[in-house]
């Protein structure tokens, strides 16, 4: 069977700017003064990331703030391009990476079920028929009638995932958003992914949470300074991780002389 989604020497760089220059004032200064002028320099958030996650496997993202995890997403789901490299993806996609991603902040929760499974290509009839089920999920009947702008971020997060279950995707992206719900919605989120794995949905999940990572993922795949640095079982991908940070740790720590 063809994989769901597949990188291929994927990478992906920014431009960092200095003295960003905006006003004429400030061009010319920069050109008498060299201190001022903008300057301009490529930063590699990923480099040559391969690999390929198999039609109902869940895959686990892990590393450190800044090792491209949310990028890595945000490629796939064709929000960035990559700058080298590619992706190929066969399904349909739910992306969940960021709290009122796709929200409209002036409509209402009501109508932005509307606006996001329409996204999908759902028609306004078949929405109707997901509208009751995508509220009471997300158990906000007393809210859904008020502006997605003065929602809690657990109140988006709960709206965000059950539009995102409700539309059946073939791929779920996920990006650490459930540690923003409650412990009791989280239970009943994780407990409907285990009934989407074992109907077959695919996930890839970029998480800080290793317990997660190691009882819920098939494989776990670990990014350290914008390189996949493993891939494989969970639990020894976890522990090369923590022995990693643990060995970072103590190189950093200065030594106390008597």
């Amino acid at each position: 069977m063809a994989p769901a989604v597949e990188c291929r020497a994927v990478s992906k760089a920014f431009v960092l700017r200095t003295n960003r220059q905006y006003l004429f004032k400030e061009r010319v200064l920069g050109m008498v003064r060299p201190h001022l002028r903008e300057t301009r320099q490529l930063f590699w958030a990923l480099q040559q990331i391969s690999f390929e996650v198999h039609p109902g496997e869940m895959i686990g993202i892990i590393g450190p703030n800044g090792a491209g995890k949310t990028t890595l997403l945000r490629i796939i789901a064709g929000i960035f391009r990559a700058t080298t490299g590619s992706v190929h993806v066969r399904g349909r996609i739910a992306p969940l990476l960021g709290l009122g991603v796709g929200f409209h902040p002036e409509l209402t929760g009501r109508e932005n079920i509307y606006l996001g499974a329409s996204v999908f290509g759902f028609t306004t009839r078949e929405i109707r028929g997901l509208e009751r089920s995508i509220i009471a999920f997300a158990e906000l009947d007393r809210f859904i009638d008020v502006a997605a702008k003065n929602y809690s971020s657990g109140m988006q997060v709960r709206l965000g995932f059950s539009i995102a279950l409700e539309v059946k995707p073939d791929i779920f992206l996920i990006d650490e958003v459930l540690s923003a719900g409650d412990e009791h919605f989280q239970r009943k989120c994780l407990a409907r992914l285990e009934a989407e794995r074992q109907a077959g949905r695919t996930f890839l999940v970029a998480t800080h949470n290793l317990q997660f990572a190691e009882e819920w993922c098939d494989r776990v795949g670990l990014l350290m300074g914008a390189r996949l640095d493993a891939l494989g079982p969970p639990r020894d991908v976890v522990r090369h991780y923590r022995e990693r940070v643990s060995s970072d740790e103590a190189a950093a720590t200065p030594t106390v002389l008597p």
